[in-house]
């Protein structure tokens, strides 16, 4: 293989993840363990590493947890909950920025004061169950996490009190995750979601070999599941719920890769006539904090609307 062929390839495999610099501490432990179902913990305001009891993993699972100041100001007071998921590459990196940009916007009033809980979705768990069962990542967050959140902080425990927010990878498990459990979560916001095309064969951020490894780790090598638990299939069937009662926002930059196969989810959904906001962010590429500043207020305006009426 040429030099010039072999950096080739080695950036679009770079550009799956979300970040393209050394591993982060989560890949390392993961690389060694193969999965990591507790990671390192991440200094950050108001975050706090916590584990729970996992059947389905067979052992611990760990999450980050951001609790608003109100929570200790206020020991009667209870408050909705921010299921937030990663992109691929562990979303520890990340994580401290989105914490803190959150909490910004609560100090100021912009949006009312929510837990944010930091989901472990492995390096890349996709979120969905592995079709050799080895990651269970479906079963943990909706028959564990979410029951052990509960239990464990002073939460609205509805589905009014729930919103899954995600990116990248995190934002094609916020749309799985959502259109299949609309009982569970009432507010659903996709940001860059992927992979949301029809079929497995190459994603917008990797070449198809790339694409190929993750389809055969998680999907068995299998189309048929990839599209069976797709958010795409699962909007098809569960259409009329979503329709009645779940609030959904898509957002993605027009510079980012992914945005064509956004596009054609946007589309989609509205075939379906499934009621949500689609917005293009101008001249933003593929980055979390980029979307997220971005948006600007209009972040905190659907986060206000899925939680404003509760108290």
């Amino acid at each position: 293989m040429k030099p010039s062929t072999r950096i080739l390839t080695l950036v679009i495999v770079s550009l799956w993840v979300e970040t393209s610099s050394a591993q982060s501490p989560v890949e390392r432990v993961e690389s060694q363990s193969g999965k990591a179902w507790v990671t390192p913990e991440v200094k950050a305001t108001r975050v706090s590493l916590h584990t729970f009891d996992s059947d389905a993993a067979k052992g611990k699972v760990s999450y980050h947890i951001y609790t608003p100041a109100e929570y200790d100001r206020e020991p009667q007071r209870r408050f909705p909950v921010v299921y937030w998921l990663h992109g691929s590459g562990g979303g520890l990196a990340g994580l401290a920025k989105v914490a803190a940009h959150i909490d910004n916007a609560i100090a100021a009033g912009k949006t009312p004061p929510c837990f944010v809980v930091f989901v472990n979705g492995l390096v890349e768990g996709m979120y969905v169950d592995w079709k050799d069962g080895s990651a269970p990542m479906e079963a943990i967050i909706v028959k564990e996490l979410v029951p052990h959140i509960d239990a464990t902080y002073r939460t609205i425990a509805t589905r009014d009190g729930r919103l899954l927010d995600g990116y990248s990878m995190g934002g094609y498990g916020a749309a799985r995750l959502g259109f299949k459990y609309h009982a569970l979560f009432r507010a659903i916001s996709i940001m860059g979601g992927g992979p949301l095309q029809a079929e497995l064969i190459q994603a917008p951020r990797a070449g198809r070999q790339r694409a190929a490894e993750v389809l055969k780790q998680v999907y068995g090598g299998d189309q048929e599941y990839f599209r069976s638990v797709s958010p795409r299939r699962l909007a098809e069937q569960n259409a009329e719920a979503i329709i009645r009662g779940s609030l959904v926002r898509q957002v993605c930059g027009d510079q980012d890769e992914t945005f064509g196969q956004n596009r054609n989810f946007h589309e989609h959904l509205e075939r379906l006539k499934i009621p949500h906001a689609w917005t293009v962010l101008p001249g933003v590429d593929h980055n979390p904090m980029k979307t997220l500043q971005a948006l600007g207020d209009s972040n905190w305006a659907f986060y206000r609307e899925a939680f404003g009426d509760l108290k």
